[in-house]
């Protein structure tokens, strides 16, 4: 078990930075990389509503105080349902260390506990094992695979959807 504190709290004009590296540096956001983006974005964005939004939010992964990422929160539905999808993105010197499946554990533990949602659900790549994984240590469940859901790097990509129900087990330690 990690002895890392990890924490999310909401995002700070300090934060912005962050967010425009993430949007203009190709590569640093992994896989999710799908081109150059207005830098200018975030902080429109954040003047706006410091990104706690009614359909969609983001929230800093911090570290023994350290911004270490970022996860977001937007609302879905079917029919009349309404879910929440979320989304994590660490920086790389803080990948691999346990901080991504508690992050998302925590989160859902907080849409759980402020929203009455019954589902959160989360995609990854089929080629990215270590967020298969955290989803997993997070108390996720694979449904299924989402066909050619995804254009990047050239062509269309399969996507994996997870899930987390509200009355699921819990992970086994945060």
């Amino acid at each position: 078990m990690s002895t890392l504190e990890v924490r999310l709290r909401p995002v700070t004009e300090d934060d912005l930075a962050m967010f425009r590296r993430f949007a203009t540096e190709p590569g640093l956001i992994g896989l999710d990389w799908t081109g150059f983006r207005d830098a200018q974005a975030p902080a429109r964005r954040y003047a706006t509503d410091g990104y706690l939004g009614e359909a969609d939010s983001r929230v800093m992964v911090e570290v023994d105080g350290t911004a270490a990422g970022l996860m977001s929160w937007s609302a879905r539905g079917f029919g009349v349902s309404r879910y929440w999808e979320i989304g994590i993105a660490l920086l790389p010197d803080w990948r691999g260390r346990g901080i991504g499946w508690r992050a998302q554990a925590m989160l859902c533990d907080y849409l759980f506990t402020h929203t009455p949602a019954e589902r959160i659900q989360a995609s990854t790549h089929p080629e990215n094992i270590a967020e298969q994984k955290s989803l997993e240590k997070a108390g996720f469940t694979l449904e299924g695979v989402l066909r050619a859901v995804e254009f990047r790097a050239g062509q269309w990509r399969d996507g994996w959807m997870y899930s987390r129900l509200r009355n699921d087990p819990p992970p086994a330690t945060h």
